[in-house]
């Protein structure tokens, strides 16, 4: 038809060449809106081919049999296949499972036998974060979802203030002019001017059209990249010259049977404001700068640095369920099987972004940012603790795990947690408050590594799920996954926290595991410098005593002599008396 409309004229000419050109801009610049349908075709690429050549030898088959018994034979068999792989891939989750394999087998597992240690505790969970910063902006501003990052060597909940989506106006002539950076370790965040960088973003998360986050990075991907990569989580944090960033996670889709996603690098955008030639860039080419994973080892910054989406570190996480071969996880096996605990009211789900310190566990994995995840049996009612998996934050290609079920340790796991909290203190209005965020805490306590759980106590609104009490002292449980015990720490004072762990549980673990060693609590310097000073002052004082006392016995020896010469005297007079 095309062909026949093109041959009629000149005129007929101009109009195909001109609605070519037409399409291809539109191709070209709209490119940020169609590119989900080019990855879920990338995603589902097998199944598609094998749905439409089925299809296209069943119509074939169909239109060139003669026989009415033989076309219904084909139309049974189409609806068979379709009903069959829709029901196996969708409803058994088929499809997920081997993704999910895929994973598996491209994962650079790494088995360790020592837990390390947590440094660097945060104090408060990511809701409670969210919630305070909010409760810091005016009706015209949002808060971007916190997360956490290293800031001039500092674990920092980074955020952007932006243009609030509830008004339009806002994000088309509004730019990201402020960032939130508060630190992770102490109970008062706050969110005052100090903390509130002032920096400038002309792209951001809740900006319109060429000026938003996700449609510039998809703009600036190539022709192969707008294939296989999507934006996925973004990042504020500071480069090597100390200016504000942002970083955008990227997913990149491998494989062909059944392709599954892989940490892709990073795009990152610098701020300021963009002119007339920035604008250009932007509808043309997008705006950022790509590293790629091989790439992101020459940038500081960017090493051991939180910069791994969470929809991939979750699935290579639940990917471990194949430890024990690809039918372990099926239903007539589950000898390893495992999952990740679902995380309920709307909480911040696992995995839970915590600081490790590996320089004693025996390996080559760096100090620093991790997605940690506490794996548990699947069954609803098993709640024990069966892998703790150790990701690195900055996207490295490792993935450390420790087994703690094949150890037969018997930790209790998150999911256990609420509940062992709220037993222990039965005062509480449970109703309105619940413990949550149970965050790994791995200390040397008493003579060896104990694993507690870190939880904070925080109020959840009636009305909304999503809105959490941000209270700047909040109430904190230690939960010993051993002894299950409960022990109600101070947030002020996180120094105090192994002394308190300690006293309340020594008489326990004496009585457990057959030790007496106490917690010897460690001297600062002038405590330290008081104890040389009292030291010094008892030997002289020693000395001195030791002075006085042989001077006491050097004149009780001359008193003595004295006496007798007296007596000596009085004899001799009365002799010559006589």
């Amino acid at each position: 038809m095309l062909k026949n409309y093109w041959s009629k004229g000149a005129k007929q000419k101009k109009r195909v060449i001109l609605f070519f050109i037409i399409l291809l801009a539109l191709l070209f610049f709209f490119r940020d809106d169609y590119q989900p349908a080019l990855i879920f075709v990338r995603k589902f690429i097998f199944i598609i081919l094998l749905c439409f050549s089925v299809l296209f030898l069943g119509v074939r088959s169909f239109r060139k049999s003669a026989s009415v018994g033989k076309r219904i034979g084909i139309l049974f068999f189409l609806s068979v296949f379709f009903g069959i792989l829709y029901y196996v891939g969708w409803n058994l989750k088929f499809y997920d499972y081997m993704k999910t394999y895929n994973v598996f087998n491209d994962l650079n597992k790494i088995e360790i036998n020592e837990l390390p240690l947590t440094q660097n505790e945060r104090i408060q969970p990511l809701r409670n974060i969210f919630s305070m910063a909010n409760e810091s902006v005016g009706e015209t501003k949002d808060v971007s979802l916190p997360h956490l990052v290293r800031v001039d060597g500092h674990n920092q909940w980074t955020m952007a203030i932006q243009p609030t989506e509830k008004y339009y106006w806002q994000g088309l002539k509004d730019n990201t002019e402020e960032v939130f950076s508060v630190s992770s370790t102490t109970p008062f965040p706050r969110f005052s001017s100090e903390n509130r960088i002032a920096v400038t973003f002309s792209i951001g998360e809740s900006l319109k059209f060429s000026r938003n986050t996700y449609n510039a990075v998809v703009q600036r991907l190539n022709p192969w990249m707008l294939f296989n990569y999507e934006p996925s989580d973004t990042y504020y944090m500071k480069n090597d010259k100390g200016a504000w960033v942002e970083v955008v996670s990227l997913i990149k889709w491998k494989g062909f049977f059944f392709p599954y996603p892989s940490f892709g690098g990073v795009m990152v955008i610098e701020n300021g404001e963009h002119d007339i030639k920035d604008y250009i860039e932007r509808i043309t080419i997008g705006k950022g700068t790509y590293i790629s994973p091989d790439e992101m080892k020459n940038y500081a910054y960017l090493t051991k640095q939180n910069t791994l989406a969470e929809k991939i570190s979750r699935l290579q996480a639940e990917s471990l369920k194949f430890l024990a071969g690809f039918s372990d996880p099926l239903p007539w096996n589950m000898e390893s099987a495992v999952k990740i605990p679902t995380a309920p009211k709307d909480q911040n789900a696992q995995p839970y972004v915590t600081d490790f310190d590996f320089s004693d566990s025996k390996t080559d994995a760096f100090s620093g940012l991790y997605h940690w995840f506490g794996l548990e049996p699947v069954g609803m009612e098993r709640t024990s603790l069966s892998f703790s998996v150790f990701i690195p934050a900055d996207g490295t290609d490792k993935l450390y795990y420790y087994d703690h079920a094949s150890k037969k340790q018997g930790y209790a796991g998150v999911s256990a947690m609420p509940l062992k909290v709220k037993e222990s203190k039965k005062e509480y209005d449970w109703s309105s408050n619940t413990p949550v965020e149970f965050r790994p805490y791995i200390k040397n306590i008493a003579g060896r590594k104990r694993m507690f759980f870190l939880g904070t106590v925080s109020t959840i609104s009636d009305d909304n799920p999503e809105q959490f009490d941000g209270s700047a002292t909040p109430d904190l449980a230690l939960v010993d996954s051993e002894y299950r015990d409960v022990v109600w720490i101070n947030a002020k004072k996180p120094s105090t926290w192994n002394e308190e762990v300690y006293n309340q549980l020594n008489e326990a673990w004496r009585t457990s595991e057959g030790k007496n060693l106490y917690f010897e609590k460690e001297k600062t310097i002038l405590e330290q410098n008081k104890q040389v000073l009292d030291s010094i002052k008892l030997i002289s004082n020693l000395d001195k005593n030791k002075q006085i006392l042989d001077s006491i016995k050097l004149l009780s020896a001359q008193d003595k002599k004295r006496m007798e010469i007296e007596k000596l005297q009085k004899q001799l007079d009365s002799l010559k008396n006589n």
